[in-house]
Parts: structure tokens; sequence; C-alpha cells
């Protein structure tokens, strides 16, 4: 049996269910990725054996939940493995077209799930030569409304709790952008918004709130299913990014500020996804687009307060912001 989905603006067909996305009913034309579980395939098994070399290792951090991570190159970029230490390991070819995964018990196809639609999708995107903005996205005045920054900085939980308030929510943490007839579009991600327990207990009083992700991990879910949170499906014209700054404990915060195109430029650069993959050729064309985004979208900078209860506060600011910019549009 296939199972046929749409995410990040691709037909994914799989051989086996993925949780996380919704399975659609009526869709037509070739699928633009196929994902394979099991039994390693011949292409895995084949592209496996070509000559290779390590182009990443990014070891397990002592303060994160992370595992270690190696990508390895095989053949020159006809193959590529995506191999983490929990025993979680993805096969994707050179265009990013097919995808074999694996896991370890007790290790099961949800937490395989949990890497395809973070980092794994994010690595095909970058394949298949995609810009996409390390960030969430939420749906204000009919526009895709961005918030990025350094980990940790709250892009998640700032969409989350717009959701709870009503907002549509378009993605978390993987905003892949269009460019078409001078505008930028940001595509819709997956239903649901990944949450550590600390920003659930922030939101909704106690952590188990809201469902784990998997048994293995504490990281929760809001999902985006019509009942506590809504999911944007299509692509919606980018209208606004805010750039979340580090929290402060003074009195005028959360507070907001027009951000100059210069510095807009440079905060971009930094946090598109996975950009360390990017060979010379790859970030002067990645750095042209951002160029003209930023001539086009207003960029501002947004800083929250210390206190988990002023989120309420900074939905009303950025509600407020973003509705009398995208207003006048």
């Amino acid at each position: 049996m296939t199972y046929r989905y749409r995410v990040y603006g691709l037909r994914l067909d799989s051989s086996a269910p993925v949780a996380g996305l919704d399975v659609q009913s009526a869709t037509c034309g070739a699928a633009d990725l196929c994902l394979e579980t099991g039994a390693q395939p011949e292409w895995a098994l084949q592209g496996c054996k070509l000559p290779s070399q390590v182009l990443s290792h990014l070891p397990e951090q002592s303060d994160a939940a992370d595992p270690s991570f190696i990508l390895t190159e095989h053949g020159n970029g006809q193959f590529y493995r995506l191999a983490y230490s929990d025993g979680t390991c993805f096969v994707v070819d050179g265009d990013g077209s097919k995808i074999w995964g694996t896991f370890q018990p007790p290790l099961t196809h949800e937490d395989l799930a949990t890497y395809l639609l973070g980092p794994v999708m994010g690595f095909i995107l970058r394949r298949r030569q995609q810009t996409s903005l390390h960030a969430s996205a939420v749906e204000i005045h009919g526009h895709a409304v961005a918030f990025s920054g350094d980990a940790g900085a709250g892009k998640s939980t700032t969409a989350a709790a717009l959701a709870l308030r009503g907002f549509s929510v378009l993605a978390e943490d993987v905003v892949p952008l269009l460019e078409s007839e001078g505008e930028f579009l940001a595509v819709p991600g997956y239903p649901r918004v990944c949450l550590w327990p600390d920003s659930v207990e922030k939101l909704l009083g106690t952590a188990e709130a809201l469902p784990r992700l998997t048994d293995a991990w504490d990281k929760r879910y809001l999902p985006l299913d019509g009942k506590r949170g809504k999911f944007a499906a299509d692509p919606l014209p980018l209208g606004l990014i805010y750039f979340i700054e580090p929290r402060s404990d003074g009195d005028d915060a959360p507070r907001v500020a027009a951000m100059g195109a210069r510095e807009a430029l440079l905060e971009l650069v930094k946090n598109t996804y996975m950009n360390w993959l990017l060979d010379r050729e790859q970030r002067a064309i990645e750095f042209d687009v951002l160029s003209r985004l930023v001539r086009k979208i207003p960029i501002r900078r947004i800083t929250p307060h210390s206190e988990g209860k002023r989120i309420a506060a900074l939905c009303d600011l950025i509600a407020e912001d973003a509705e009398r910019i995208l207003g006048r549009r």
C-alpha cells in the first residue's frame, strides 16, 4: 500500500504511514519524493558502496537532547547518508527524490517521522535548491508572518501561543520560500507544532496538557486539527518577518522595532535552514534571493519578556503590529 501526503509543498509517497501527516484522499501527478522503510532497497545499498566522504559531524551536546549526527556524501553527490547516534538513519539520492529510512528499537516509526519532518526534509529542500527560513509562521490578515531567531528563541512557542488564540499555523522550524512574479510565498509544513515541556507548561499550565511526539522523547506537540489549533494548508504571500531577540526583564518588554535593510539581510543570511550545506556559488545565489526579499518584505525585531506569563502581551503586540502593517498592503 502507498500512503500519499503533502508536506513542504511536495507530494510524498510512502510505503508506511508517517505520523504527523494527513493522508491525501485525492492527489494527481507523480510524486516529488518517495519514502521507503523496512529492508534497505537496492538503490540505497549500491549508493552506500560508492566512495564516500564525511561532510559534517555534529557531536552530541551535553546540554541538549539531540543525538550526534553524521552526514556522509557517496559518489560525488549521487547519494547521501544521514546517520544519528540513536540508530536512526536515512539515505537520500542526489536530487532529493528518493529516501530510505530505518531505526533501531526501542525507537519506532514515530521517532523516524520526527527526524523526517524536521532536519531530513530540510536537507531534501536544500538538495532541491529551495531556500527555507529557520522559522515558524502563522497566518495574519491573509499573509504569512514568520518568526525567526536563534535556537531556543521561542519560534515554535510563539506560533503555538498564537494558534491557541485562533491564528492558523503555516509551519514551524522550517519555512520554505517560493519566489514568483516578484512575490515571495511561504509554503506550509505539516499540521503540528512541536514544543518542549516547559513551553507547554507556560502555555497550558502543565506539560502533560499535550501528547508526546514519541514514547522515547519528552517533546510534545500541539495538533493543528481544527480543535485547539488550525493549520494553514495552502501557500500564503509572505508579509512580515520578526526576528526574536533574547528575552528581557525590562518594563518596556515585550517590544518591537524596525530593522534597517542591511541589518535585516545579515540576520536572514544567518537564519536560513541548513545554510552550512551551501557551497560558494549556492551562497551567492541565496544572497541574491534574500536581497530581493529584504527589499520586498518588512522585517522587524521583537523582544519578549523574560516572564512566561507575559506571553499574552507578546501575542497582543504581534497581532496589533502585524495587522497595522499588513492592513495597509
